[in-house]
């Protein structure tokens, strides 16, 4: 275990679990999205699930998924905590080295040449604040009906998401907090 720790410690040891975290939560954001897309679908028009529409059916098979080996919502569960657990850890190793960059070079400069820097990189830190922020505001939107729209009806995202988007500043700040996290992702990707 020492070894284990004495890497995490070291610089070197923060950027792999920041790839390692990085590369968990690239492969939510993909699943997230795959399964997103089936709001396009609609309703199914024919089958068990006639008539439902198909990002429903979608949500209702992820709290299902598991059984009857995990009680309903367990896989569910244990994928939060592991998304949990990588998010915190990408925060903190990206608060680390963020702030050994910071104590490397001291003074201000006056005059900041960019060289060979993407927008990406240049934005990759205060990107990653705004993602936690809409994750959070994500959550409370469209998952918990905290912030949600008015008649909002608990696990009915397809509902959820028609009246959440039409207000368009909510519409808007989904667009831009997109952006961003493929802003984000793009740096991630190749650096």
């Amino acid at each position: 275990m020492g070894t284990i720790t004495q890497f995490y410690r070291s610089t070197l040891g923060k950027k792999a679990v920041m790839a390692v975290t990085g590369f968990l939560l690239f492969g939510f954001v993909f699943i997230h999205m795959a399964g997103n897309l089936k709001l396009y679908l609609g309703k199914y028009a024919g089958g068990p699930h006639q008539g439902e529409y198909a990002i429903n059916v979608y949500g209702e098979w992820l709290r299902e998924f598991g059984a009857p080996l995990l009680p309903h919502g367990g896989a569910l569960w244990i994928f939060r905590v592991v998304l949990l657990v990588a998010v915190l850890l990408h925060m903190h190793c990206a608060w680390v080295l963020t702030r050994q960059s910071w104590a490397a070079r001291p003074l201000d400069y006056r005059r900041r040449d960019v060289i060979q820097a993407t927008y990406a990189s240049r934005t990759v830190r205060w990107g990653g604040v705004i993602i936690l922020l809409f994750v959070l505001y994500h959550l409370a939107h469209l998952t918990l009906g905290w912030t949600g729209p008015e008649g909002f009806e608990h696990l009915k995202p397809y509902q959820n998401l028609v009246l959440g988007f039409q207000n368009p500043w909510i519409a808007g700040f989904y667009i831009v907090a997109n952006l961003m996290l493929g802003l984000h992702l793009y740096h991630g990707l190749w650096s």
